[in-house]
């Protein structure tokens, strides 16, 4: 079995490389994009799972194209994917990581990072390996993203820069997390930390809604016991896309790319979504969703927590001063796209689209020639 699709998308912004790793010795079915490298070299996450492909991993990378220009760091946009089970034993993991890792020694356009399936110890052994990866473990000079949600931390200011936009305080307001992992139970802790009350939540065993809220503490201790959402007792336990139409001010996707598409889009009863995971929600249902009047903050917005952090932890900053970043970076990002959606009467994807391109344009025009 392989990663046998086409050939991903082309255009004027990338990709500038893609490369196939195949090493049967250890069962490595692998692909690495490198979608841009204009603002410098690219960083992005090393997802594993069964199912990824070729054309997944040209979108996630472009989403970090697009989100690094966003977050105006000095670096392109890259991601990976490996074919297989993310929770085999590590004896299995480990060689299947390291071989991705030595077959991009020379790669230096790319710089590795968690992602799905993936977590510091994984960026341990590839830092081992070639000596350049990112979300390392503190014990080696890393600021760990998942120890303190670094990619929750930003769907927090996310949420705070759209009080204004979207006509509701976020205390008080009803959240609901699809995906509670290791993005969605620190979004779930942090937002009820303002104020927020946790009504739903859902993982790939199912899901649970309890109006009157969920108990955060318990649900985050059952899902760190190695437990699933649906262990919750008493739940009101369904199918984990029974979330999509739970009624809630504030959703947040935090699991796979397109699990709000145009079939499901008028389940959605929410009015602000915060999307914590790469490329949730089509291209279509964001449409559907504008003309609905629910605002949606672009996923290269609202989660770049994560790759800001990365990017502060290879730059050498201390980790104080990337929570600070966080908060300001993707704040400010925030209500610059809703201000610029607001005026051009435009979904807030399309705005923040027009202005990470731009950035990466710009970009561009200053170097003839990028190598790393």
């Amino acid at each position: 079995m392989t990663l046998a699709d086409n050939l991903p998308f082309s255009d004027e912004l990338g990709p500038f490389k893609v490369v196939q790793v195949h090493e049967p010795s250890v069962g490595l079915h692998a692909v690495a994009v490198v979608d841009n490298v204009a603002a410098g070299p690219a960083i992005g996450g090393l997802r594993m799972a069964p199912d990824v492909s070729v054309t997944e991993c040209a979108r996630l990378a472009r989403a970090m194209t697009l989100k690094n220009a966003a977050a105006g760091l000095p670096h392109g946009g890259g991601k990976s994917v490996m074919m297989g089970d993310s929770r085999v034993p590590l004896r299995e993991k480990e060689p299947r990581i390291r071989a991705f890792a030595a077959a991009l020694r020379h790669e230096h356009s790319y710089i590795v990072g968690p992602d799905m399936g993936t977590n510091e110890q994984c960026m341990a052994w590839v830092k081992d390996e070639i000596g350049r990866a990112v979300g390392l473990p503190r014990a080696i000079g890393g600021i760990p993203l998942d120890e303190i949600g670094a990619t929750a931390l930003g769907l927090k200011a996310a949420a705070k820069a759209s009080e204004e936009y979207c006509g509701f305080e976020v205390r008080g307001a009803r959240v609901v997390v699809q995906g509670f992992g290791a993005v969605g139970r620190f979004a779930a802790r942090f937002l009820v930390d303002e104020g927020a009350v946790l009504v739903g939540a859902a993982d790939s065993s199912g899901s649970i809604v309890g109006p009157d809220g969920l108990d955060v503490d318990r649900l985050i201790g059952i899902k760190e016991g190695g437990g699933r959402v649906i262990d919750y007792d008493p739940p009101r336990a369904g199918e984990p896309d029974d979330v999509i139409g739970a009624e809630c001010e504030i959703w947040i996707p935090a699991a796979r790319p397109d699990v709000i598409t145009e079939a499901n889009v008028e389940r959605v009863s929410t009015s602000l979504i915060l999307q914590g995971a790469n490329i949730p929600i089509t291209p279509g249902a964001e449409q559907v969703l504008h003309r609905r009047g629910v605002l949606s903050v672009p996923d290269f917005i609202a989660n770049a927590g994560g790759v800001i952090c990365a990017a502060l932890e290879y730059a050498g900053a201390t980790e104080s001063a990337t929570i600070a970043a966080i908060d300001e970076k993707v704040g400010r990002n925030t209500r610059d796209v809703l201000r610029r959606a607001r005026a051009g009467g435009v979904p807030p994807r399309e705005a923040a689209l027009a202005m990470a391109t731009e950035r990466v344009r710009e970009a561009m025009r200053t170097r003839r020639w990028s190598v790393f």
